[in-house]
């Protein structure tokens, strides 16, 4: 690979991140070793709906949104500029309760420029915009997904289930295939005592990380929706520690080492 070649001869290692299953044998032909990361989930849209046994949690919230008050609206580009003081409102009241910054990279975050170039998934209690995420979708209705979420901290118990059952089946309407749910980090980690230490150390996060991140909160929040669970791998030249190129990526996203340990 160019890039390896280029990493190396600038003193440095090329690593990659969030790489798909049928993609890593091109990866271990280079000579990379492979450490998962996760699991990323998508729905299948031709087949969501709210119906059944399995779906009654999820349509219960939906139905308790709608006595609720709560109504939902996809704006177009074109609208969402109208709209960028309420969302900036709901963005800053999420921070503040979530006593965190803005993130990039790999996470969303609020820029004014950018959330005018795609449309905007809102749910609004009356009339007034109370969660929103923005829609990264393309002509070919493939697959779409989300960036950015955000919600105010009094919104209604079921919010954002009701924002996501909304946008599947808007997308559905739309003739969408599939929505992607996004990573669920240290998911799906072996457990056996033989298994390697990253794989451990991942299952152990899983399990008991709730003091850095809530893995398993998130991974059950996506779970409600019965989607298709895929590997995600870490690809990195050997006798590099994958939990080294792991806070590289923190920091990235975290805009530095001081916005990793500030949250």
């Amino acid at each position: 690979m160019a890039l390896r070649r280029t990493g190396g001869g600038a003193r440095s290692r090329a690593a990659f991140y969030q790489v798909r299953p049928v993609a890593l044998p091109l990866y271990l032909d280079c000579g990379l070793q492979a450490f998962k990361l996760g699991e990323h989930a998508h729905v299948t849209l031709p087949d969501f709906d709210l119906k059944g046994a399995k779906r009654a949690n999820l349509r219960s919230g939906v139905n308790r949104g709608e006595r609720e008050g709560l109504s939902f609206e996809v704006l177009p580009p074109a609208a969402v500029g109208a709209a960028l003081p309420e969302l900036r409102a709901v963005s800053d009241a999420w921070l503040g309760q979530q006593k965190s910054r803005e993130k990039g990279f790999s996470v969303g975050r609020f820029d004014e420029r950018y959330l005018q170039q795609l449309p905007v998934a809102v749910v609004r209690r009356e009339g007034r915009i109370i969660a929103f995420a923005n829609l990264l979708a393309t002509d070919a209705k493939d697959e779409a997904s989300i960036d950015l979420m955000r919600h105010l901290p009094e919104s209604p118990p079921g919010t954002m289930d009701f924002l996501f059952a909304k946008i599947m089946l808007y997308l559905q309407a739309q003739g969408y295939q599939r929505f992607g749910l996004g990573m669920s980090p240290m998911a799906g980690m072996a457990e056996r005592r033989r298994a390697p230490r990253w794989q451990r150390l991942g299952r152990l996060l899983f399990e008991h990380g709730e003091r850095f991140y809530n893995f398993r909160g998130l991974h059950s929040f996506k779970d409600k929706f019965e989607p298709v669970w895929e590997a995600r791998y870490l690809a990195a030249p050997g006798g590099v520690a994958p939990l080294f190129v792991l806070v590289d990526v923190a920091a990235l996203i975290g805009g530095g080492v001081k916005g990793v340990i500030a949250k």
